[in-house]
């Protein structure tokens, strides 16, 4: 693979770092965890062994691959809130979701996957979301397309082609797909995966038209996501200012969504609006 931006470390690299630590830290955990193997940070909100190991095995492999970088992990930002700072200063930052899809995890569903995103000055400069299960790795880098790798293959990535809202389908809340439902300018067809992970990779090859996040975005759920589904042509902003969603701005409420393209967008946010 090519690596046209020198500030972008080796993305082959960051593959095999995502592919060994899920190898090793979550493959063997799944429908195999303990009692002690799993907490809950808040009500509701589980965290495993297998979160916390490969958050810290992924921190301190990708901090050694670029030299001066930062990491900023969900698991860690969760102990230390401060370590959000990170994202607006001079170091590159690796941004980490050491397993998204924890819920699907801990119940045994075959739907999660592992995010990393590397920031400069607040933005995105590549993006990178590894689906354990299925060995594959969505991967993305400013200015040079988005790619599915699977081995040594790969193959480029597009995202849905435009279409009318009623023809599309993709990901929203079950709260606002229920009140769609019947209306003849809705999208036909809704969906939640439970991993956000899995709904960009499938956003980025066209098996998902759109997709609709609202409340607390968290960078290690979208950085590398939004910029993977842009490079593979597709087109998303907040629907507050159509503001472009950038790392940097941290944990923030605001609804971001995602289209095949601008004018999708507008018919889209329209259509949920109303």
């Amino acid at each position: 693979m090519s690596n046209k931006k020198p500030e972008i470390p080796d993305m082959d690299a960051v593959i095999g770092i995502m592919r060994e630590v899920a190898a090793v830290e979550i493959m063997p955990r799944f429908r195999r965890l303990g009692e002690g193997d799993i907490s809950e940070k808040r009500p509701g909100d589980l965290v495993t062994k297998a979160d916390l190991e490969s958050e810290r095995r992924l921190s301190r492999a990708l901090r050694d691959l670029a030299p001066g970088s930062a990491a900023v992990g969900e698991e860690g930002a969760d102990r230390d809130p401060d370590t959000l700072r990170a994202l607006t200063g001079p170091a590159p930052v690796w941004i980490l979701d050491p397993l998204d899809g924890t819920h699907n995890f801990v119940h045994g569903k075959p739907c999660f996957a592992v995010i990393v995103a590397y920031s400069v000055g607040g933005e995105t400069r590549a993006g990178w979301i590894h689906d354990p299960l299925a060995d594959l790795t969505a991967w993305a880098a400013i200015g040079e397309g988005a790619w599915m790798v699977e081995g040594k293959n790969r193959q480029r990535l597009t995202a849905a082609a435009p279409a009318a809202v009623r023809d599309m389908g993709g990901s929203l809340g079950h709260r606002l797909a229920k009140r769609l439902e019947g209306r003849n300018d809705a999208p036909a067809r809704t969906v939640r995966y439970g991993c956000v992970g899995r709904e960009y990779m499938d956003l980025a090859r066209g098996g998902l038209h759109f997709a609709r996040y609202g409340g607390r975005l968290k960078p290690w759920d979208h950085a590398a996501g939004v910029l993977i589904h842009r490079e593979a042509g597709g087109y998303g902003a907040l629907i507050e200012g159509r503001a472009p969603y950038l790392p940097g701005d941290g944990i923030r409420t605001a609804t971001l969504l995602l289209a095949p393209d601008a004018a999708c967008w507008d018919a889209l946010a329209a259509a949920l609006a109303s």
